[in-house]
């Protein structure tokens, strides 16, 4: 549990003074770069505490000046903490709409432009995240999404939700399969409970929508790069 107990600490000593400095900095300036920075900082700081190491390949696929889509499989809690700070420039994220409404946290993600996305099964709804992130994506900012929607259990991978290839085809905007593994072993679902380890990260060469006829082209080969990045066992 120590490495758990060095995270929470260095996230609330270091994130309450970053919340009542950096958040309505943003909010009068516009500017939300100082606050995501910060915030990348602290998360690394944490990682280091709590001996959580990330290994990290293919960095040099992504696009210069291009806002992309990253898409990755989810193992763990310790995952979207392992990837966004890693990811060149600015992303914003798909999260639950619940987590919007978290005292201090929800006005930091509203200023990054985080996604809420609800989990009602309404078309409405998917049509509102669409938007908010094809909005997202027309600044430049990119957009980080686990594309199985949910935590695996036991690490394989699960199916897709369509929503992410929904936003790529209507955008055009390049994709970039994510591989993690790794942290699996670290923080399993349900637990809170951390264990040190290291956190395999991989980037794959871009998929441009446009090269596909369909949509389930598209999710396939995505589906196909993030496994090659896996341990074969996490592919099925």
């Amino acid at each position: 549990m120590i490495a758990s107990l060095l995270l929470l600490i260095t996230f609330v000593i270091l994130g309450i003074p970053t919340a009542i400095i950096f958040i309505p900095w943003s909010i009068i300036t516009g500017n939300v770069l100082p606050l995501y920075n910060a915030t990348q900082m602290i998360v690394r700081s944490g990682y280091f505490l709590a001996r959580i190491h990330i290994e990290v390949k293919g960095r040099e696929n992504v696009p210069a000046n291009t806002a992309c889509i990253f898409m990755a499989n989810h193992v763990s809690n310790l995952d979207p903490p392992a990837l966004i700070p890693n990811i060149p420039g600015r992303t914003s994220a798909f999260l639950k709409r619940s987590l919007m409404h978290v005292p201090v946290l929800g006005w930091g993600f509203r200023q990054g432009e985080f996604i809420p996305v609800d989990r009602d099964g309404r078309k409405e709804s998917a049509q509102e995240s669409i938007a908010a992130a094809r909005l997202v994506l027309s600044k430049g900012v990119h957009i980080t999404t686990f594309v199985e929607g949910t935590r695996s259990k036991d690490g394989r991978m699960l199916p897709f939700k369509k929503g992410p290839f929904y936003l790529a085809q209507e955008t055009g905007a390049p994709c970039i399969p994510v591989s993690i593994w790794g942290t699996e072993t670290m923080m399993s679902k349900g637990s809170m409970r951390i264990r040190p380890g290291t956190a395999h990260v991989t980037f794959h060469p871009p998929i441009f929508p446009a090269d596909y006829a369909s949509r389930e082209d598209l999710m396939a080969a995505v589906r196909t790069a993030i496994a090659s990045g896996l341990p074969e066992w996490m592919r099925t």
